[in-house]
């Protein structure tokens, strides 16, 4: 509930400061006063009049400006306030939005109890503070979508868990069908590229490709065949060293053995000696190791021209594999495998057959969500129908009649219907869309018949409204009024008025007038709080020669 609102240097406002209550409000006043400064200022302090905008609210000449509205919180709002890691001090809340010029520009921020808030933050908590209806509003109903979400705030807790659930569903079946079709893009890139790959495949498989170190290995026999005969000089000198000896010396196997008598002997004479002897012992083993792998060795180093015609062909060969693909031969290998994976195993179509599968059950799922809110869109419907149609009669619409059109159309994030209101007021007229058929004043009875229904499941519990009964007069106007003080025992209710008849409705009248001082024009609030105040008031709203005693008996009505 709006317990209280503050204004300083806004429009024609120099300093305002107002406490409202329970019940009906109207405000009224002569055209131009300034009525609805004070639903602009709302507006403007619940994220609305940014820019420019935002900047024709203040006072012309002054350099700063504020608005700032006290609320009395409720539970939604207590929970909005925690996931938004907000304190609540205590069971009000104050909202505070400033401008400052500085520099020929001008900035503005929002405070809640204190802290700063940025505008989505305001937008998010406007729904749980403020319903807003300003003038104009009726064209909302043409607007695209708009009518499909009044239906759902119809439709409760119930229908926003179920469209939170076809959100998901729908994102979840979106995610499917773009890897379906990235998939199903890659495998057609796949198919015209697969020429091409199977012949480059072709060509690494004739290349056989299958020792990563093969070309190294290669290059080592090659080197040995070139150099054969210059490998087995320096063979021939090892082997005279160690084991034949060279120029009449002994080899050095035969220096080992001597040593080894010797040292066997000395070992007889001093037993510490026998360490020595073994070592040199295993020392001649391994001479004698060595020999036989410079045999071994020896046996490859036949010459073999045709192998090394072959050899030196095999290595062109890889050469020219790894220039034509710029990679080197363990790349060439692991690019065939994947060329294998790609051509050979199918797997391409296979991931196509299980995205499709996934996409087909997401699809279902989709549907499956798509169809439980739409009965309970049509459910709402059906409620809505029943509401609407029965505050309309009374207020000048007897004939009237009303019908949610529900269409199928393709699904969204918000379902697969498309939601549309059909109205027709007179008898013989067949239903049509509203926006199209009914006159300024049909629609201005309506938005308030909706907004009404509305409030039965909107967190807000404030409703304002600006000239909601804009085009209508007499017995409407007052039927208008009822309706606006039965709404008011459930909600905080605020109109801002020209009828006489919705004026002497409400439980609480505030005068909006303006004053001229030294060419400055100013606006200023009155609380009408005795029965001569507002009777003087409704009987300048009425005019005419019988507007006292027409006032007086409006207000008589009302007592009664």
């Amino acid at each position: 509930m709006l317990i209280g609102l503050q204004l300083q240097n806004i429009a024609l406002i120099d300093s305002l400061e107002l406490n409202f209550d329970t019940g009906f409000t109207v405000l009224t006043g002569e055209t131009g006063a300034g009525k609805s400064i004070l639903l602009d200022a709302l507006d403007a302090l619940l994220g609305g009049a940014q820019g420019a905008s935002g900047v024709r609210l203040l006072r012309n000449g002054c350099d700063r400006a504020r608005i700032e509205a006290s609320f009395v919180m409720n539970a939604g709002i207590q929970n909005w306030m925690e996931q938004a890691g907000l304190e609540a001090e205590d069971d009000d809340l104050l909202l505070t939005r400033e401008w400052r010029r500085q520099d020929d520009r001008y900035s503005s921020r929002s405070r809640l109890n204190g802290v700063a808030v940025n505008r989505q933050q305001l937008v998010d908590l406007r729904p749980l503070l403020i319903d807003l209806t300003m003038q104009g509003q009726t064209l909302q109903l043409s607007r695209p979508g708009q009518q499909r979400r009044w239906l759902d705030r119809l439709g409760g807790e119930e229908l926003f868990v179920e469209l939170q659930a076809v959100r998901s569903c729908w994102r979840v079946w979106r995610e499917a069908v773009t890897a379906l079709q990235l998939h199903q893009e890659e495998v057609t890139r796949l198919e015209q590229q697969r020429q091409e790959l199977q012949e480059l495949l072709d060509s690494l498989e004739l290349g056989g490709l299958d020792d990563p170190a093969e070309e190294q290995r290669l290059e080592q026999e090659q080197d040995r065949l070139v150099h054969g005969v210059r490998l087995q000089e320096g063979l021939m000198a090892v082997f005279g060293r160690l084991r034949d000896g060279a120029e009449q010396a002994p080899s050095l196997q035969e220096h080992f053995g001597a040593a080894i008598h010797e040292l066997q002997s000395m070992a007889l004479l001093d037993g510490s000696l026998q360490s020595l002897r073994d070592q040199a012992l295993d020392l001649e083993a391994g001479v004698d190791d060595l020999l036989r792998s410079l045999d071994l060795y020896g046996s490859t180093l036949e010459s073999d021209p045709e192998r090394l015609d072959r050899i030196q062909e095999r290595l062109a060969d890889l050469k020219r594999l790894q220039r034509r693909h710029g990679l080197d031969l363990v790349g060439l290998i692991q690019r065939r495998d994947a060329l294998r994976s790609q051509l050979g195993d199918g797997a391409a179509n296979a991931d196509l057959a299980a995205l499709r599968r996934t996409e087909s059950l997401a699809r279902q799922a989709r549907d499956q969500a798509n169809d439980r809110l739409h009965d309970l869109r049509h459910r709402a419907g059906d409620c809505l129908e029943s509401s609407l149609t029965k505050l309309l009669r009374p207020m000048g619409l007897d004939n009237v009649r009303f019908q949610v059109q529900l269409t199928p159309i393709d699904p969204s994030e918000q379902g697969g219907d498309q939601v549309s209101f059909l109205f027709s007021a007179n008898p013989g007229q067949p239903l049509a869309p509203l926006a199209d058929v009914a006159s300024g004043g049909e629609m201005s009875r309506f938005l308030l018949a909706l907004k009404s229904t509305l409030a039965s499941v909107d967190g807000s519990s404030t409703l304002l409204f600006d000239e909601i009964d804009a085009g209508v007069s007499g017995r409407v106007s007052g039927a208008m009024g009822a309706l606006l003080h039965s709404l008011a025992r459930h909600r905080q209710v605020f109109c801002v008025t020209h009828q006489p008849l919705v004026a002497a409705a409400a439980d609480h009248h505030y005068r909006v007038s303006k004053t001229v001082s030294n060419g400055v024009t100013h606006s200023q609030v009155s609380h009408l709080r005795d029965t001569r105040q507002r009777q003087q008031e409704l009987a300048e709203l009425a005019g005419g020669e019988q507007a006292q005693a027409y006032a007086a008996s409006l207000l008589e009505q009302k007592s009664s």
